[in-house]
């Protein structure tokens, strides 16, 4: 059986540049940056991408375990949300007010959307709300900024 995780939010998210996913990196651009301040996002916002937070995604693979199946099991929230609309409900929870700015850069895939049929047939579903998971995360990062002064 393979296991289908989407993008992973919330935890002690990457802080690194390179290594970290989107919610975390956006995060990351708005707890440094001075309110009032722009933020350079890439692409033009209209990709969409679906985010569980970590915790979701544990207690999803548990079922998985108990039963035989076969094929493909999708794991994760039914919670798509365009990158600007991502970026939005970031800046939202961190309460400053950002101005945003879409550059060329990689955006990969534009969208994707996968069933998620299997895994609510388990009994399974994704618990925390996308807002939820982006005020858990901010509050780590912005903490992490404020005491070791990372840097962009």
């Amino acid at each position: 059986m393979a296991r289908r995780v989407p993008g992973a939010a919330g935890g002690s998210g990457v802080l690194s540049r390179v290594e970290g996913k989107a919610p975390a990196a956006i995060c990351r651009k708005v707890a440094m940056a001075e309110n009032g301040g722009t933020i350079l996002i890439w692409g033009d916002g209209t990709a969409i991408r679906n985010y569980t937070y970590v915790d979701d995604l544990v207690e999803g693979i548990y079922p998985l375990m108990q039963f035989d199946l076969e094929g493909a099991v999708n794991i994760g929230g039914e919670e798509y949300v365009t990158v600007a609309e991502l970026v939005q409900t970031v800046i939202d929870v961190s309460g400053k007010d950002i101005r945003t700015e879409y550059i060329e850069g990689p955006v990969r895939v534009q969208a994707r959307n996968f069933s998620k049929e299997r895994i609510k047939s388990l009994g399974r579903e994704a618990k925390v709300p996308l807002k939820a998971e982006i005020a858990r995360t901010y509050r780590w990062i912005e903490e992490q900024v404020r005491v070791s002064k990372v840097r962009v």
